[in-house]
């Protein structure tokens, strides 16, 4: 996927593009290719960005740590502002009170979208936080030996632990 220079949407047929999606993304491990449609419209002062794909990763449970397949399935949309003064000049703290409207994503409307980087994003962000292959899934059986077997070096040791257990008795 190629970026898109955002003032060519203004000059594209109802100022949008459509991208159909079937491809591997980089970065991202998936059995099979990202299919969908991804729609990208300039609104004038914001990109609305919508996409409709899928793909199958292979995860890890957490539980039981075998490996299985799960369906990503992406339907969402975005609206990325555009605004030209969205680098703060460096004079500004790196730490500051930013209110909650403040957070949204800008981009400059002179440069450049890559879909391929938020196509990324959004499936990162479909991935299960807590990855179970099953509702039943266990965890492994860890079967102890009753009796280690002590390292040579700390024999001494043992045997010294031993002698005064027996002397407080």
């Amino acid at each position: 996927m190629e970026t898109i220079f955002i003032p060519h949407l203004l000059k594209s047929p109802d100022r949008q593009r459509v991208i159909i999606i079937d491809n591997f993304i980089p970065s991202l491990e998936t059995l099979t290719p990202v299919r969908g449609t991804l729609l990208v419209r300039h609104g004038g002062n914001f990109l609305e960005v919508s996409v409709k794909a899928e793909t199958i990763v292979t995860l890890t449970c957490d539980r039981c740590l075998q490996q299985y397949n799960h369906r990503l399935q992406l339907n969402t949309s975005e609206l990325i502002w555009l605004d030209k003064n969205k680098d703060y000049d460096s004079s500004y703290p790196l730490e500051r009170e930013i209110a909650y409207e403040d957070l949204s994503e800008t981009l400059d409307p002179n440069g450049d979208f890559d879909p391929q980087m938020w196509l990324y994003e959004q499936l990162c962000l479909t991935l299960p936080p807590r990855q179970l292959c099953g509702a039943n899934c266990q965890p492994p059986d860890f079967l102890l030996p009753e009796k280690t077997a002590i390292d040579g070096r700390w024999a001494s040791l043992e045997s010294l632990k031993s002698q005064l257990s027996q002397s407080q008795n």
